[in-house]
């Protein structure tokens, strides 16, 4: 995994769901779609210096599984018995040992920049995450493909800020919401194909704003829509 396979992975949930192509780099992605994400924060190993990512930042102390597994094989994590004469004496002991354990990547491959993730594979700078392929910039999803900046979703596919939602698919913005398709800034809907700004309603197609619109006028405007997203 690395920057190019991720820009990969982004045009193509871009063309599932704009039929566009993505022209943003990694980082304008952030800043653009990832801002309110809580994505893994670049710390430094402290028995190497080596950059790293963690989930957790308020230690102040990490080390990488990686080098916390290498260290538990070669010399293993006990210490020498040692006189104490205070509570103090512990601490001090403790500090030693106690680093925050970061990148914790299990049954996982091709992962980078990310931290807690389960049985997954192309994972790019996201936390918290298992059972997925082709994540961006997630967290706390499972059971999905093609997400980019999402949170707290399952069983999704190609798309972008889908948060605490399930069953959707090629879909822009969708909070609370579930079996959400081809659609835009969606919020507490329910089985809707093709609306854009709708809240509260279940069971329907080409609406905007909660009002029935016919295809064509629905798909005219949804053009005007996507040019807006992209390009604001």
């Amino acid at each position: 995994m690395n920057e190019e396979k991720a820009l990969e992975i982004v045009n193509k949930i871009f063309k599932s769901i704009f039929d566009r192509e993505n022209k943003y780099q990694l980082e304008e992605i952030l800043e653009k779609f990832a801002f309110d994400v809580k994505l893994p924060k670049q710390v430094y190993d402290s028995t190497t210096n080596e950059v790293t990512w963690a989930d957790s930042v308020n230690s102040g102390k990490y080390i990488t599984n990686e080098n916390m597994m290498s260290k538990d094989i070669k010399e293993g994590w006990m210490l020498p018995k040692r006189e104490i004469n205070s509570l103090q004496d512990i601490i001090n002991i403790w500090e030693e040992i106690n680093l925050t354990t970061t990148e914790r990547v299990y049954d996982s491959t091709d992962v980078i920049k990310s931290d807690t993730i389960y049985r997954s594979q192309y994972i790019y700078h996201s936390s918290d995450c298992s059972d997925s392929k082709n994540l961006i910039f997630c967290d706390s999803c499972g059971h999905s493909e093609f997400l980019l900046a999402s949170q707290r979703s399952g069983m999704c596919n190609y798309c972008i800020r889908c948060d605490d939602s399930k069953d959707c698919s090629n879909s822009y913005n969708v909070i609370c919401s579930n079996k959400i398709s081809n659609s835009f800034f969606i919020q507490d809907c329910f089985n809707l194909d093709e609306c854009m700004f709708c809240s509260h309603i279940a069971s329907k197609r080409y609406c905007i704003a909660n009002m029935q619109f016919e295809k064509e006028e629905y798909l005219a405007i949804k053009e005007l829509i996507s040019d807006w997203i992209l390009n604001s």
